[in-house]
Parts: structure tokens; sequence; C-alpha cells
């Protein structure tokens, strides 16, 4: 419980604390003329001029939108392709490559992380659902309990390879058809 004579702080306070204190202008929550700095508005209000978006802060490296997308496309290409029979385990990599090369076409910037951690958690989450769904159930338990890690270890393994060169060909035919002859 709460007593009564604190007063919660809101969310947005907390945010332009955490803004002040992470700023890169200052050094430990201390201005230039050595007085206590107040954030401003620009910095404690999202995407404002002064302030930084995650992907700034990542330094362009990590799109979380992008990762996003990439992931739900990605679970959507393991199902359906997981479901054609007798393709199974193919069908899910073909997906996945599916999904990262209309990724590579379609975005104009390099998605390569995004893609194939999209790709690699999509598989290895098929593979241990594969193994639970393909064998008698008490067996499959047993068997993800001995050896589950290494099961979800090659699926995303597998997946983040299908995913990494399906971006790079999508990418590549990107490229070969906007470029000028």
């Amino acid at each position: 419980m709460q007593r009564s004579d604190e007063s919660e702080q809101s969310v947005d306070e907390l945010l332009a604390d955490v803004e002040r204190l992470t700023d890169d202008d200052m050094t430990d929550g201390v201005s230039d003329d050595g007085g206590r700095s107040e954030p401003s508005a620009a910095t404690s209000t999202r995407g404002g001029p002064g302030g930084s978006s995650v992907r700034d802060r990542l330094g362009g490296l990590f799109s979380p939108r992008t990762f996003l997308i990439a992931l739900v496309l990605s679970v959507g290409a393991v199902v359906v392709g997981g479901s054609i029979p007798l393709l199974g385990f193919v069908g899910r990599l073909v997906g996945l490559f599916a999904v990262a090369f209309l990724v590579g076409v379609v975005g104009s910037d390099r998605h390569y992380l995004e893609v194939g951690l999209a790709g690699a958690l999509a598989s290895g989450l098929g593979f241990v659902v594969s193994t639970l769904t393909s064998a008698f159930f008490p067996f499959a338990v047993r068997l993800l309990s001995e050896y589950g890690i290494a099961i979800a270890g090659v699926g995303a393994g597998v997946g983040a390879l299908a995913a990494l060169v399906g971006h790079y060909v999508g990418r590549d035919l990107r490229d070969g058809l906007t470029r000028e002859l």
C-alpha cells in the first residue's frame, strides 16, 4: 500500500527523468553551468524535435516495426508452409524464404537483423511445436525435456539461414531492377 503523503509519478515524468539521466550532452545529470537542469519540453515528448525514437537509440541498426511485421509474416509462413502435406519442413523454409524475399524487394533499407531474428524465432517455435504434435504426446514431452534446446536451436539456425538468404536475394533483385544501365 502507498502512504497518503507519497505522490505517484506519472509515466511522462518517469520518462522525462530517464531522458534527463541518459541525455548525451549532460554529465551525470549536471548541466554545463554546474546546476541541475530540467528536461525541456522537446526532449520529454516522444518524437519531438529533440526527442529520440527507439531506432535512433539503437543507432539505426534495428527497426522494431519491421521486426514485428517480419515476425508476424514469418509465423504465418511457418504455419502455412508446415500445413502443406508431404512438404512440412521444406514448406516452412520456403515460406520463410518467401517472406524474407518480399521484405528485401519491398524495403528500401537493409533489414538483415530483423528478418534473420524473425525467421529464427518463427522456425525455432515451429520445430518445437511440430515435435509436440508429430509424436506420441508423452514421448514428445520427454524428448523435448531432454533435447528441447537443441531442437529449437537447430530450427532457429535453419530458419535464420533461410530468411537471410531470402532477404539477400530480394535485395539483390531490387538492386538489379532499380539500377540504371
